[in-house]
Formats: structure tokens, C-alpha cells, sequence
């Protein structure tokens, strides 16, 4: 890792010290739920609407035999609720029928699954299985951006950028610190810039604070 990239995570690491999902889950099958379920939508409204969610549809077995209608009426304020309905009982099946009633743990066969994208299969990698990885949301990539840690356009490139400048043992900490500093300092619009712990190296606020104080 670079010496400004050390710096800068040793810096988030001393403010926000060891943050990690706020999602709510009891094992991998509920995280995946919850992972996918979180598209365009925060993870405290998720939180609101996945204790009914696994009360009645708490397995892949479950879930696979869900009743569509219902299970839109349960995840209808999470919003997309009825292309998350589908893909939520097509991802089960595939995990009864493909590998055995267990979440699959490889990035491949989590992106075989319906719903489920390179950034969710991050997540379930990073969080449910202690690997490291660099799942790139919207909070990763503006943070990463504005600190210029990646330009790139897309969350796929960053990821790129971000994995090649942080040492491989320091990705899912990394994920997780951007993340908090993006919901609680680094926000898209009005960030608290004067409050930010990593100002000093952050491009934007040099662009947008610092010029416009001596403009």
C-alpha cells in the first residue's frame, strides 16, 4: 500500500475505528436476503422489513416455495419489490436445487444466482465468509473518488483501483470505513468537510472549500 493510501485508511481506522455492516442477519442465507434487497434502498429500511421477511420466509427452502404476491406485499417499501420478489425466489431455488441448500461461497456461483451482481457477491465474500474483498457502493465509490484514490467510471474499475492500492489483509476494513465516512461526514450532497478527518488529502475539499474561502 502507498504511503498517502496508508495514511488515509490509518486515519479513518483512528475516527471511526472497526465499523461492520449494518445489516441485520442471523446466517449467510438472511445476509444474501438482506444484501439483495438493499438495492436502492438504506440498510435501515431493509432492517425495518427483513424481521417479517425471516419470520416467514427464513430459509432457502422457504423461500423457493414463497408465494410471490405476498412476498411483494412484505418487501414493497424497500422499493423494486417486484423484480426483488423474483429474483429472491429464483436465487433460492437455485440454492436448493444447484448447490444443496447452502449459499454458495465462490464469486462465480454467487453471480450465477438471480439478483445477484459483482457488489453483492462482494458483500456476501467480505461479510458472510471472512474473505477480503472491496464490494464499491455508491457511498465506496464517491468516497474513493473524492479522495482520489480512484477517477475510473464505473464501481467494476474502481474496485480495480481500490484493490490495487490497499494491501490485500486491509479490502473488507477499507469497504466498510468508506462506507461509514460516506453515511456519516462525506455525504453526496452538503458533505461536513470542515469536520472530516481526512481533509487533508481530499481533492474535493480543496476544489470546492478552500478556493471558494479564498475566492
Amino acid at each position: 500500500m502507498d504511503k498517502r493510501t496508508a495514511r488515509i485508511i490509518k486515519k479513518l481506522k483512528e475516527y471511526y475505528g472497526a465499523p461492520d455492516t449494518a445489516l441485520r442477519y442471523n446466517n449467510e442465507f438472511e445476509l444474501l436476503v438482506a444484501v439483495i434487497l438493499s438495492a436502492q434502498c438504506t440498510d435501515e429500511r431493509v432492517n425495518k422489513i427483513t424481521p417479517a421477511v425471516f419470520k416467514e420466509y427464513g430459509s432457502p427452502e422457504k423461500m423457493a416455495r414463497a408465494d410471490e404476491e405476498n412476498l411483494k406485499k412484505l418487501i414493497y417499501s424497500c422499493g423494486f419489490y417486484n423484480a426483488k420478489a423474483k429474483n429472491l425466489i429464483n436465487a433460492s431455488k437455485d440454492i436448493v436445487n444447484k448447490f444443496d441448500g447452502k449459499v454458495p461461497k465462490t464469486q462465480e456461483e454467487l453471480m450465477s444466482l438471480a439478483g445477484v451482481g459483482r457488489k453483492t457477491a462482494n458483500v456476501m465474500r467480505a461479510v458472510a465468509f471472512g474473505e477480503q474483498a472491496m464490494p464499491v457502493d455508491t457511498h465506496v465509490f464517491r468516497v474513493s473518488h473524492r479522495l482520489g484514490l480512484s477517477n475510473a467510471p464505473t464501481p467494476e474499475k474502481t474496485e480495480i483501483d481500490l484493490v490495487r492500492l490497499i494491501d490485500n489483509q486491509q479490502l473488507t476494513i477499507s469497504h466498510h470505513l468508506f462506507i461509514v465516512h460516506g453515511r456519516q461526514t462525506c455525504h453526496a450532497r452538503r458533505p461536513k468537510c470542515e469536520d472530516c478527518c481526512v481533509k487533508e488529502f481530499c481533492a474535493f475539499y480543496e476544489q470546492n472549500i478552500i478556493k471558494r474561502k479564498t475566492s
